[in-house]
């Protein structure tokens, strides 16, 4: 059981040798939480040019971070099984998210609900935030694969792994180029050999190109250079800014970050409660920051309340794969 703990860590993006990077969990709690905060229905339609900004960089970044621990360097036995414990909750909870998508009045509604549509969610077009993880083991898959039975030096098995993720999006439609490229990108640098935070150096003087791609909403699009450039950016400033970080607030991002896994496959669900108290919430503040506030942290507080129970009961075995998945 610890190996296959372990396994997983490493694959949604957690080093599970040695000392946690503080800043690599603190980048993963910012996102994380920008991924909730906009998934909120309200938010997004009452802001959506921060929606816009937020979307070019805070999924393109996970994928980076993860493209950069995936661990390959191991068995495919082992390496199949880190995979399950990410895709069984992925599959489960996309399921469930289809069918409530077909009697909820949410954005990603279905009319017509049935066994070929939702397994076609799970294994091609997933709903929701979940596409992450789908992307994630995909592009994790076939990154392991590539590399280890491919006789090529890592530039030409780069190449064919491109390759194989432009044929993944353009002729069979399960994955995006980009997000793609953005996960090709973090194993770059891991097979560099060089050190993340020696790639993306914390600095304060990055808010001045962030604002001047920003002031063109046209750059705002993970697709494009400026929106790769974006991604860049931000975390150098999110790195910047953790260096200032004290206390419980230190404290709590570090937490978040280590269990970023228990809201993305927990999240939606509590997004969607969020609507039973929105309309009191905007009675009292109509421009929705205060619904904001109150919706992020049920949610966060939802999650980890379920994972929790999911502990006490010893229920994380078999959905995550280990005793304990808060950490």
């Amino acid at each position: 059981m610890q190996n296959t703990q372990t396994d997983t860590l490493e694959t949604v993006g957690i080093p599970s040798h040695g000392k946690r990077i503080d800043e690599m969990d603190f980048l993963k709690a910012v996102f994380i939480i920008l991924m909730i905060t906009f998934h909120l229905t309200f938010i997004g339609n009452t802001y959506p040019y921060a929606k816009q900004l937020v979307y070019t960089f805070h999924v393109p970044a996970f994928l980076v971070i993860s493209g950069y621990f995936v661990s390959i360097g191991k068995p495919w036995g082992k390496f199949l099984k880190s995979m399950w414990w990410i895709f069984l909750p992925y599959a489960v909870m996309e399921c469930g998210y289809t069918v409530m998508a077909s009697v909820l009045p949410i954005r990603d509604h279905i009319d017509g609900l049935s066994f070929f549509v939702v397994v076609r969610n799970v294994f091609a077009t997933p709903l929701g935030p979940y596409w992450y993880l789908h992307t994630l083991v995909l592009c994790s898959m076939v990154y392991y694969f590539i590399f280890h039975y491919l006789r090529l030096g890592d530039l030409s098995r780069f190449i064919v792994l491109g390759v194989c993720f432009y044929v993944l999006s353009q002729y069979l439609h399960v994955v995006s180029f980009a997000n793609a490229c953005y996960f090709m990108a973090g194993a770059v640098v891991r097979r560099s050999g060089l050190a993340f935070l020696d790639v993306v150096k914390p600095s304060l003087w990055v808010i001045i190109p962030i604002v001047l791609i920003a002031l063109d909403p046209v750059n705002l699009d993970r697709h494009t250079i400026a929106g790769a450039v974006m991604v860049y950016l931000v975390m150098s400033l999110c790195l910047f800014c953790f260096r200032y970080l004290r206390g419980r607030a230190r404290a709590l991002s570090l937490f978040i970050g280590r269990n970023t896994l228990v809201l993305l496959v927990f999240s939606p669900v509590f997004t969607v409660l969020t609507k039973l108290f929105q309309p009191y919430l905007l009675r009292v503040d109509s421009s929705g920051i205060l619904f904001m506030v109150v919706a992020v942290i049920f949610t966060v507080a939802g999650c980890f309340g379920t994972a929790y129970v999911m502990d006490w009961l010893h229920l994380s075995r078999y959905f995550f794969g280990q005793e304990k998945e808060l950490k």
